[in-house]
């Protein structure tokens, strides 16, 4: 058998480690989102500020490392503000459960292939269950429920408007989310975490020139459609600009937020950052190989094996992390009418027809991987022609200026005067209605204002 290959854990590996093993491996998978959201907002920090042309952090501890844990003790040791009308219970709660569904889907994130521990031989995941991908669906479904439920015990207007949002969003974007991972199980042909990234290890070989070249199997290049609607719908799930819809400071204040404060609130900042870092750990291990090593560093014999992959798996993550940052520092932030129709009216038919397409592809008994990816590589193309090529509606010529001012009706909103002419105010008007009367007894002329 390939070394390669025996390096890939199956389900039979899982549940045979000693109680203190599985505790260490919890508390790495727990750290790791800890960690990874605090050097997360460091890094977001510094990145948008190289973008607006700014030094971003530079203060607390080198290169401003330490500013993330500076704000999270001030935010600590701030006030903790109770409004009068919330519901203390759920508004206590409602944070931690968006945290504890954010860490939760780490369990079953693969770090890497087995290795030794202290002489025991495991693999470099909490657990695996045949249904693992379910899991990670469920977590990022029932993490909705904290922003819904802060927002409602708030009584408060706003944060209600958010948490409403919130829950439109979670509904628009996780049938998309879905039905891109469909696309997965069709094509590994397992739920198991562990099994998808194993799947993704055989490589296929691409001719260019008369010369073959190796490049890896990865779900991101074989099922394109399917990698670029689940990241977009990743996006709208955590909540990411320019999905931000949820706290859009410009409309909400804060959105659900805008009530909480101290401790509570830094809890929701951290939920929304182990997110960005737990989906992008989604996406590596679904569509990006997981722990395999990219081409070219696959050349090396021994890439992925040991602890090497483990940098390869971060390497990925901190790549998508950097994207999400990206996004934010350069899209501005849609309505909220053209965000659920993108997912509505766009993300899912063409997530539909790809399907359709990739089942009928299936089908075929002598469907290489050649003749896979050069059947993603069409139907990828044809997509997005059709998406492009679609005819929409003109809009409706817009009004002139004197065509809205003579389509309102008496009394209502008044327009600018469109001759640029100010007209008298009331107080004038009323002082010369005044003097009128007193003119006309002296028989002199009216003075115009």
């Amino acid at each position: 058998m390939n070394t390669l290959l025996a390096q890939d854990p199956t389900l039979a590996d899982f549940g045979r480690d000693p109680w203190w093993l599985v505790l260490i491996k919890i508390v790495f998978a727990f750290v790791f989102g800890l960690l990874a959201t605090l050097l997360g907002v460091w890094f977001e920090r510094r990145v948008v500020g190289y973008m607006q042309v700014r030094p971003g952090p530079n203060q607390v501890g080198p290169f401003g490392l330490l500013q993330t844990l500076a704000d999270g003790l001030k935010m600590a040791f701030k006030e903790d503000i109770l409004p009068k009308a919330a519901d203390k219970v759920v508004y206590f709660f409602a944070p931690v459960i968006s945290v504890v569904c954010a860490v939760t889907a780490l369990s079953v994130i693969p770090f890497g292939p087995m290795v030794s521990i202290f002489g025991h031989r495991t693999p470099l995941q909490v657990t695996d269950v045949p249904v693992a991908v379910l899991v990670l669906l469920a977590c990022s479904s029932l993490a909705v429920y904290g922003i819904v439920l802060g927002g409602w015990a708030s009584g408060s207007t706003y944060p209600l408007l958010g948490g409403l949002r919130s829950s439109a969003q979670m509904i628009s974007y996780e049938v998309a989310m879905g039905l891109s991972i469909v696309a997965v199980f069709m094509t590994a042909g397992t739920m198991s975490t562990s099994g998808i990234v194993a799947a993704q290890g055989d490589a296929t070989r691409l001719t260019i020139a008369g010369t073959e070249i190796p490049a890896p199997g990865w779900y991101a290049i074989l099922l394109l459609p399917s990698f670029i609607i689940f990241f977009i719908a990743t996006v709208g799930e955590t909540n990411r600009a320019p999905f931000d819809l949820p706290e859009a400071e410009s409309e909400l204040v804060a959105g659900f937020m805008t009530e909480y404060s101290s401790l509570k609130f830094a809890l929701f900042m951290l939920s929304e950052y182990v997110a960005m870092v737990t989906m992008s750990a989604v996406t590596t291990t679904l569509f990006l190989g997981g722990w395999r090593a990219p081409w070219p560093i696959t050349l090396w014999a021994d890439a992925n094996t040991g602890w090497w992959p483990m940098l390869w798996f971060f390497g990925k993550v901190l790549m998508l992390v950097f994207v999400f940052v990206w996004l934010r520092g350069t899209l501005p932030r849609l309505r909220y009418d053209q965000f659920m129709r993108f997912g509505w009216k766009v993300l899912l038919p063409i997530n539909l027809v790809w399907i359709l397409v990739l089942a009928g592809l299936r089908s075929i008994e002598d469907w290489q991987s050649r003749d896979r990816l050069l059947a993603t590589a069409i139907g990828a193309g044809v997509l997005l022609l059709a998406t492009l090529l679609w005819p929409s509606r003109k809009p409706a010529p817009k009004p002139t200026p004197q065509e809205q001012a003579d389509s309102r009706p008496y009394g209502s909103f008044p327009l600018p005067p469109l001759d640029l002419q100010v007209p008298p105010s009331p107080r004038t008007k009323r002082v010369v209605a005044e003097r009128e009367p007193a003119n006309i007894a002296t028989g002199s002329d009216s003075q115009e204002v």
